[in-house]
């Protein structure tokens, strides 16, 4: 997961910053309190969505922890869907470091290696508790590495694997109807999620030689869309989050139903048009123009 799953950037909302904020916080004790304190390092936005799309109540209550010793935030409540959240988070986290491993030399690399060490331990607990998904994420990043090794020319095949793989955090739901609402939602974020990180590194995998999807499929060079590019890029993913969209309105989110409204109606639209456009900054942070 890469941090680009954030709310409305422009529309200010106490209610939904505290439920987004409860939520990070929540899985971040929740991290420390199953994985350890190396768990909690590598926290981002991405992983606080998977949060609220698994629970339905953002019962919270005011916690300090190191980083926020002084004032308390509000941190959401043990839950399984948090447990359950920490579980994926710590497998998807592992999986993309030993990703990262197998794209660098073992210099470029020492940083993806020296994180997977310590993660060691914690991802072994997690694909204890997980096993079903460890083996679906492994399965799928191995037909993803094949169709890099391959430098597939098509924006679709690569996409939809990276889709799958995030779409089978869906089988932890036991309720059909919500797991199919789940499957839709997460099938099409990641698909999402897979091509604008792919936009957002095209210059870094150019001078890197890494491969990248959206370099191969506009035959780039100098790692800069042209308008036209940008246009067609821009189209494939909002028809993404439309589809995300559609799906969204068939379940009851209960407290997160506004958040996750503000992410897939506003938040993932201004992201990418951000991440197009050369604005976008990790973390959420934009230039300021």
């Amino acid at each position: 997961m890469f941090g680009y799953v954030l709310p409305a950037l422009d529309k200010p909302d106490e209610e939904n910053r505290r439920s987004f904020q409860a939520a990070y916080c929540g899985l971040c004790h929740t991290l420390g309190r199953r994985y350890g304190l190396a768990s909690r390092l590598f926290l981002n936005y991405d992983l606080t969505f998977l949060v609220m799309l698994l629970g339905r109540s953002c019962d919270a209550s005011p916690r300090r922890c190191p980083v926020h010793p002084i004032r308390p935030r509000p941190c959401a409540c043990e839950s399984e869907s948090l447990d359950t959240a920490a579980d994926v988070s710590v497998i998807l986290l592992w999986w993309q470091l030993q990703d990262g491993i197998a794209d660098h030399t073992f210099l470029r690399g020492l940083k993806y290696r020296t994180a997977s060490v310590l993660l060691g331990r914690a991802y072994k607990r997690a694909r204890e508790r997980q096993p079903g998904f460890d083996a679906s994420t492994r399965d799928y990043l191995a037909r993803l590495r094949q169709l890099e090794l391959e430098k597939c020319p098509s924006l679709d095949r690569p996409a939809d694997c990276f889709a799958s793989l995030l779409a089978g955090i869906a089988d932890c739901e036991t309720d059909p109807s919500r797991r199919r609402v789940l499957e839709q939602m997460l099938y099409h974020l990641g698909r999402w999620i897979y091509l604008v990180d792919a936009a957002d590194d095209l210059r870094d995998d150019l001078r890197s030689g890494c491969y990248n999807p959206v370099a191969v499929r506009y035959g780039l060079r100098d790692g800069v869309l042209t308008d036209e590019g940008k246009r067609a890029l821009a189209c494939t993913l909002d028809q993404s989050i439309r589809q995300m969209a559609a799906a969204f309105e068939l379940a009851d989110f209960g407290d997160y139903s506004s958040v996750i409204e503000s992410v897939v109606y506003h938040g993932l639209y201004q992201v990418g048009a951000a991440v197009l456009d050369g604005t976008f900054r990790r973390g959420g942070k934009r230039e300021q123009g």
